[in-house]
C-alpha cells in the first residue's frame, strides 16, 4: 500500500479548485475560520512525525537561474498552539510546521497570514511510514498544489472549500512538481518575478496540477475534469511508483553492490539531470525529473517496477518522462499553427476544419464545441497581437483573417490586398502591424492593425526571396523571413529596405524562424534534419547548423524563457528537440514525445512553461494538439509582448525571456 497524506478542509465560503474564478485581492489578512485537519498514512500504517508546512509561491525582485526564479517560498503558518518553529538550519529553517502524531493525525487551526492571489501548496517532510523501530525517513517529501489563497474574508476566488478533501501522496507530488516545474528550483523555492504576466503564468501552473490528478483521492486522472484532453495516467503512476520506492523505506541513502532505493532515486535525479546538486528528498527529486525528463531513464524506470503501489502504470521504459495532455474536440481537425495569448490560452488553427480553437488552462473550450468559424477558410499560421486579436493566413483563399479576442471577425476582415498569393507565415511587430510571408508571391506584405496595406500592392522582395514561409520580428523592428525554395534568409526594415540575403549556416529549405533575446534568428530547415542560428547581422553561430536530438525534417521552432530553442520534426516518429542557446542538445538522443508526439507541425511555449504542439499523427489520435506539462521555461506571451516599444540597434529584446 502507498503512503498518503490526507487533509480535510472544514467549512469556508469558496469554490472547488476546478471551477474557481481566480480573482485576486490586494489585502494581506489572516484567513478567518479555516481549520485544516488530516492524517498521514504509509500504506496501512500512519506516518508519524512528519512535518507539514503550508507554503506560498514567492514573487518580487529575483535573480533568475537555469531552472527557476531562486526565491524561497513563503511560510504561511504562524506561531501558536501545536506549531513548532523549524530550527534545523536547512531550507525550512524558521518555518513553522505541525507534526503528525499518533495515527498520523495533524491539525492546523487558528489564523495564518496570506495574501489574496498568492498560490498555496503543502509540503510534508519526513516521518515514519509504518516501519518498526520508529525510523524517520528524512528523504520522504510530498507536495500538493492547493491554488489561490483565500485572502480577505468574503472575496471571490477561494480555492479552499468546505467539501474539499485532499490526499497528499506521490501522485499529488508528481502533479505538483510537473505543473510548477517552470517556477521551481526545489520543493521550498517556488517563485515568479511578480509581474502581471508572471502572476498569470504561475496561477495557471497551479491550476494545471488539477488536470493531472484529483486532490480528493490522490489518484491520477485518465482525462482532464472538463473531458477535453486525455491525461497520461500510466506515466504519472509510474513516476509516483518511482518516488514510492524511496518513501516506503527508512530513507537510507547507501550505494555499492546493493544500492538502496533512495540512493538510486536521489543520485539519478540531480538538478542538471546527470550533473548538478543531489536532492535530499523525493519532492525535489520529482521537480528535478520534470526539469530533465530525458535523463537516467533506465535507472528510474527500474525503481517503478519494484513494488508499484499505483496502477495502471507503464509496462515498458518510456522514451522520456514528459507528461503529455492530448486535446480533442473544440473544432480541432488537422490542427496546424498554435499561438499563446497573455492569459495563457492556446489558439489553434485547423486547416481542414476551417476553425480556430481557443484552449484555456482548465475548463472547456472558450471557442465552443466547434471553434470560431467567423470568415475562416483553411486557416494556416496564427499570431496574437497586443490587443489579443488573432491573425491568421489562408493560403487557399489568398487572404488573412483578424479575429477579436472574443473570436469575432474585425471590420473588413478578411484582408486580401497586397498581391497576396498563398500567404503562409505571419508575425506581429511592436506597432501592431502584421507581416505576411507571401509564399507564391515571393514577397513580404505588411498590414496595419486595422487591415490597411502598408507595403504597396506587391510587398517587399529581393532576388533571393523565393517562397518565404516563416516570418519573425526582432528587437530592432526588422522582419526576417525563411525562404523555403531558395534556402535563403531575408531581412528587411519596416520601410522595405533589404538588410540581408543570407545563405550561410546550413540553411536548407527553411520553413520557420524564431528570434531570441539577443536578436539571433533560428531557422528550422525542412530539407535538413537540423536548425540554423544566425546573429542579428546574419553571421552563422559556431557549429551551425545544429543536428541531433532526434531532429528529422525540421518544421517548427520556438524559443522559451531561458533562451532554449525547441524544434519540431515533421517526419514520422518526429518529436520535439530542445537545444540550449549555444546549440547543445538538452532533450536526449531522440527528443521528447511524451509517448504520443509524432510528426510535429507547430510548437509554442506558454507563460507557465508548458510546450504546445500540433501533430500530424500520434499513437492515440489521427491528429491532435499536445501539451507537455511544465517541460520548458515560462516565456513572455504573446510573442509580440517581448518586443521593445523603442527599437534597439542590435535587435535585442525580451523575446525568449521569462515573464
Amino acid at each position: 500500500m502507498r503512503p498518503c497524506l490526507s487533509l480535510i478542509f472544514l467549512p469556508l465560503a469558496g469554490c472547488l479548485l476546478s471551477g474557481c474564478n481566480l480573482s485576486s485581492t490586494s489585502a494581506t489578512t489572516p484567513d478567518v475560520g479555516l481549520a485544516i485537519t488530516g492524517k498521514a498514512m504509509g500504506g496501512q500504517q500512519p506516518i508519524v512525525g512528519a512535518h507539514v508546512y503550508l507554503l506560498a509561491a514567492n514573487a518580487g525582485v529575483f535573480t533568475p537561474n537555469a531552472t527557476g526564479y531562486g526565491n524561497a517560498s513563503l511560510s504561511l503558518l504562524t506561531s501558536g498552539t501545536g506549531r513548532t518553529q523549524d530550527q534545523s538550519g536547512g531550507p525550512t529553517n524558521n518555518f513553522y510546521y505541525v507534526t503528525t502524531g499518533s495515527g498520523g493525525v495533524f491539525n492546523i487551526s487558528g489564523d495564518y497570514t496570506c495574501t489574496g492571489g498568492q498560490q498555496v501548496y503543502l509540503y510534508a517532510l519526513g516521518g515514519n511510514p509504518g516501519l518498526t523501530g520508529g525510523t524517520n525517513n528524512t528523504a520522504s517529501g510530498l507536495l500538493a498544489a492547493l491554488g489561490t489563497c483565500p485572502g480577505t474574508a468574503g472575496t471571490t476566488g477561494n480555492v479552499f472549500s468546505s467539501s474539499l478533501y485532499v490526499v497528499m501522496n506521490e501522485v499529488s507530488t508528481v502533479a505538483t512538481a510537473y505543473a510548477l516545474a517552470g517556477f521551481a528550483t526545489d520543493a521550498v523555492h517556488i517563485s515568479s518575478s511578480g509581474t502581471a504576466l508572471a502572476q498569470t503564468g504561475i496561477k495557471n501552473a497551479f491550476l494545471n496540477a488539477s488536470n493531472l490528478e484529483t486532490l480528493s483521492t490522490g489518484l491520477a486522472l485518465a482525462a482532464t475534469p472538463s473531458g477535453i484532453a486525455t491525461v497520461p495516467q500510466m506515466a504519472i503512476n509510474s513516476l509516483a511508483n518511482i518516488l514510492a520506492a524511496c518513501v516506503n523505506t527508512d530513507g537510507t541513502v547507501t550505494g555499492g553492490i546493493a544500492p538502496t532505493a533512495c540512493y538510486t532515486l536521489l543520485t539519478n535525479s540531480l538538478s542538471g539531470g546527470t550533473t548538478g546538486t543531489q536532492p535530499t528528498d523525493t519532492a525535489t527529486a520529482a521537480i528535478n525529473i520534470a526539469h530533465n525528463p530525458a535523463a537516467n531513464l533506465a535507472a528510474l524506470y527500474t525503481l517503478s517496477t519494484a513494488t508499484p503501489p499505483f496502477a495502471p502504470a507503464l509496462t515498458a521504459q518510456p522514451n522520456d518522462w514528459t507528461l503529455a495532455l492530448e486535446y480533442t474536440g473544440g473544432g480541432l481537425n488537422n490542427p496546424d499553427s498554435i499561438a499563446i495569448d497573455s492569459a495563457g490560452n492556446a489558439w489553434v488553427t485547423s486547416y481542414q476544419g476551417s476553425t480556430v480553437a481557443e484552449i484555456p488552462v482548465t475548463g472547456t473550450y472558450i471557442s465552443g464545441a466547434s471553434g470560431y468559424p467567423a470568415n475562416l477558410s483553411n486557416p494556416y499560421v496564427i499570431a496574437i497581437d497586443l490587443a489579443g486579436h488573432a491573425w491568421m493566413t489562408s493560403a487557399t483563399n489568398n487572404n488573412i483573417v483578424e479575429l477579436s479576442n472574443t473570436g469575432a471577425a474585425v471590420t473588413g476582415s478578411p484582408f486580401s490586398s497586397g498581391g497576396l498569393n498563398s500567404p503562409i507565415g505571419i508575425a506581429i511587430d511592436a506597432l501592431g502591424n502584421a507581416w505576411i510571408g507571401n509564399d507564391f508571391g515571393n514577397s513580404l506584405v505588411g498590414f496595419s492593425g486595422a487591415g490597411t496595406l502598408l507595403t504597396g500592392s506587391n510587398g517587399f522582395t529581393e532576388s533571393g526571396m523565393i517562397e518565404p514561409e516563416g516570418v519573425a520580428v526582432d528587437g530592432a523592428g526588422n522582419i526576417w523571413s525563411a525562404d523555403f525554395v531558395s534556402s535563403h534568409a531575408s531581412k528587411f526594415t519596416t520601410s522595405g529596405t533589404p538588410l540581408g540575403d543570407f545563405t550561410v549556416g546550413g540553411l536548407n529549405g527553411p520553413v520557420a524562424v524564431a528570434v531570441d533575446s539577443q536578436g539571433n534568428a533560428w531557422f528550422a530547415n525542412y530539407n535538413g534534419n537540423n536548425v540554423t542560428k544566425l546573429s542579428n547581422a546574419g553571421v552563422p553561430a559556431t557549429g551551425s547548423p545544429f543536428t541531433g536530438g532526434g531532429m528529422n525534417i525540421s518544421h517548427a521552432v520556438a524559443v522559451d524563457g531561458a533562451g532554449n530553442v525547441w524544434v519540431g520534426s515533421y517526419a514520422t516518429g518526429g518529436g520535439l528537440t530542445e537545444l540550449s542557446n549555444s546549440g547543445a542538445i538538452l532533450s536526449g538522443p531522440t527528443g521528447y514525445t511524451g509517448g504520443v508526439v509524432n510528426s510535429t507541425i507547430a510548437v509554442a511555449i506558454d507563460g507557465s512553461g508548458n510546450v504546445w504542439t500540433s501533430t500530424l499523427q500520434n499513437t492515440t489520435l489521427a491528429a491532435g494538439v499536445i501539451e507537455l506539462v511544465g517541460a520548458a521555461t515560462p516565456v513572455i506571451t504573446p510573442i509580440v509582448a517581448g518586443l521593445p516599444a523603442t527599437p534597439t540597434s542590435d535587435g535585442s529584446s525580451k523575446l525568449g525571456t521569462r515573464p
